[in-house]
């Protein structure tokens, strides 16, 4: 969706609102689409003392797999977002101002790059998440690990005095 703010831009303290729902089922991460819900994207354009700012959050609840124990899981997503806009650029060297394009950006482009940038590597179904074991393949957030454990034979001898 482009956001025209032809009629903020020439007017101090005014400003639009905009709320909608994005569509990213398909961006991809490793192999799986986890925005399988509707993204929100609700915020505004203030014109503040000639200076254009936007404010926007974007959130849903993705549809994960834990990277360590496998388990599928529900993770709130929420990210803010905050750019100067200008319709042109006294140095190029500035990420946070945004570029308008005959008085109007592209909302969906900017919510779906916040989207991928804030995105996690690493999907865990709880921070002290204890994996599978390597040798049994047991959950162990669930169970204890079923493998017997080997004892070295150099200290076999001590074994038996327990």
């Amino acid at each position: 969706m482009l956001l025209d703010v032809k009629g903020i831009i020439h007017t101090p303290g005014d400003g639009i609102a905009f709320n909608e729902e994005l569509d990213l089922s398909d961006v991809d991460f490793g192999g799986v689409c986890p925005a399988v819900r509707p993204v929100s994207v609700v915020g505004t354009v203030r014109n503040i003392a000639g200076m254009l700012r936007l404010q926007m959050n974007v959130d849903t609840m993705l549809s994960c797999v834990c990277d360590r124990c496998g388990a599928p899981f529900e993770k709130a997503f929420h990210v803010s977002v905050e750019r100067m806009l200008a319709e042109e650029l006294e140095d190029d060297e500035n990420d946070e101002i945004l570029l308008l394009d005959d008085g109007a950006f592209d909302l969906d482009e900017l919510a779906r790059e916040a989207f991928i940038l804030d995105m996690d590597t690493k999907m865990l179904c709880r921070a002290d998440c204890k994996g599978l074991c390597s040798g049994c393949g047991a959950n162990l957030n669930v169970e204890a690990c079923r493998c017997k454990k080997e004892i070295d034979p150099r200290w076999a001898a001590l074994q038996q005095l327990l």
